[in-house]
């Protein structure tokens, strides 16, 4: 629970509210409430409300202090027991301010690079190797991550070697600390002599490498599925490499549907090879082409589903398939497809015909049927027209006969 929602009211979102949702919401009041549009007094102080509640509640760093000590912790004067705002970022992130406490920590761990890599289903099959050309940070290999020539090289005193240092500004009544970059050693956390920095780097202590990194997509393997190549991220003094993390994005086929290891597919079958008997074919995603004979007389009706077991997909490093599950669709001849002594002699084979059964007494309509015309049986055309007709009969926007 927060101690306080002030800043939260301001911009009209719940304490609860995500990133996007704050910024959507800042944007929708500064364009409000900006001097350009709105020129009032009041407005103008608006804005400044909205941007001070925002510039807070965009910062991870100040919004969670602000969470957990209200308004007064970002001054310095509400942490518990008197804490002072360097103790509880101490707390919080580690470390003090420069020359207090050895300054904020840097994070012991770079962050993992995400990559998606798109595969289709036949490559999820069989397996591919793709290879990648990765952008990545290492380390100056001319000094060694160093910066410069050894033995030249000292610690900073205003950030304590960080990099990074809180500076404490007063505005009016109120006073603002935050984090910047050390103004004494530019963020490397090093002073230098300009002379004794590295000419490879120019006391940057890293510089860009272009790799090729070859990507293993083995046999079932899915969707959003994951091949990491430990501290392959990029390279900083100090600091252990993330990840390159590549992602699976499978795409969609447009004959197959895949769970898990299993593969649905929809054959669509003749009605002669339906009640007669028959064969049918279809291209698996292997490349092999699947052949089934409909044995005569094993009627296949209108959505019957049916497996074939171990066609479906490689189950991923253990062995094995899934099975394939056919729904079949039956396609009906044209109209008219054949003549009637044709069709009487169908009448001789097929089932006979269900009766038709009508409570005695009851009216019977004889009606005909035809085919849909989707211009004259649309139900948009239907309700244009009824309200056409009732907004007449209200005499609003209706057609009116004039008379003379």
């Amino acid at each position: 629970m927060v101690k306080e929602t002030k800043f939260y009211d301001v911009l009209g979102v719940s304490p609860s509210a995500s990133d996007s949702e704050m910024k959507k919401a800042y944007r929708k009041a500064a364009l409000k409430y900006h001097p350009d549009k709105n020129p009032s007094p009041e407005a103008a102080e608006k804005f400044k409300e909205i941007s001070h509640a925002y510039e807070i509640l965009s910062d991870d760093q100040k919004r969670e202090i602000y969470d957990s000590y209200g308004e007064e912790g970002l001054s310095g004067q509400g942490g518990p027991g008197g804490m002072g705002a360097e103790d509880i970022f101490s707390q919080f992130f580690g470390g003090g301010f420069g020359g207090m406490g050895g300054g904020p920590q840097r994070p012991s761990r770079g962050k993992d690079i995400k990559h998606s890599i798109s595969c289709t289903l036949e490559e999820l099959y069989k397996g591919r190797t793709a290879k990648l050309a990765l952008n990545k940070t290492i380390l100056c290999k001319t000094c060694n991550g160093l910066g410069g020539k050894e033995g030249k090289i000292k610690k900073c005193s205003g950030c304590n070697g960080s990099g990074m240092k809180f500076v404490t500004r007063q505005m009016g009544p109120m006073i603002q600390r935050f984090q910047t970059v050390c103004d004494q050693c530019q963020g490397t956390g090093d002073i230098c002599d300009p002379k004794d920095r590295c000419t490879a780097c120019k006391g940057k202590k890293t510089q860009a490498e272009r790799k090729i990194l070859q990507v293993h997509i083995d046999p079932g393997m899915k969707d959003g599925q994951r091949v990491v190549f430990s501290g392959e991220g990029d390279q900083e003094p100090g600091i252990t490499p993330g990840d390159v993390v590549f992602v699976v994005d499978e795409k969609q086929h447009d004959k197959y549907t895949r769970k898990g290891n299993d593969l649905y597919y929809e054959a669509e079958v003749d009605l002669l090879t339906a009640l007669a008997g028959g064969e049918i074919a279809f291209k698996h995603v292997s490349g092999d082409y699947i052949k089934i004979d409909i044995i005569p007389g094993d009627v296949i009706s209108p959505g019957l589903v049916k497996v074939v077991e171990n066609q479906g997909m490689p189950v991923y490093r253990q062995g094995g398939r899934g099975n394939l599950f056919i729904k079949f669709n039956i396609k009906f001849p044209a109209k008219n497809f054949t003549s009637e002594e044709n069709l009487k002699t169908l009448e001789s084979v097929l089932p006979a015909r269900t009766k038709v059964s009508i409570p005695k007494g009851a009216e019977v309509d004889d009606v005909e049927i035809v085919d849909v015309d989707p211009y004259k049986h649309s139900n948009n055309r239907r309700d244009t027209y009824d309200s056409d007709e009732e907004e007449g009969g209200q005499g609003g926007a209706g057609v009116q006969c004039a008379s003379q």
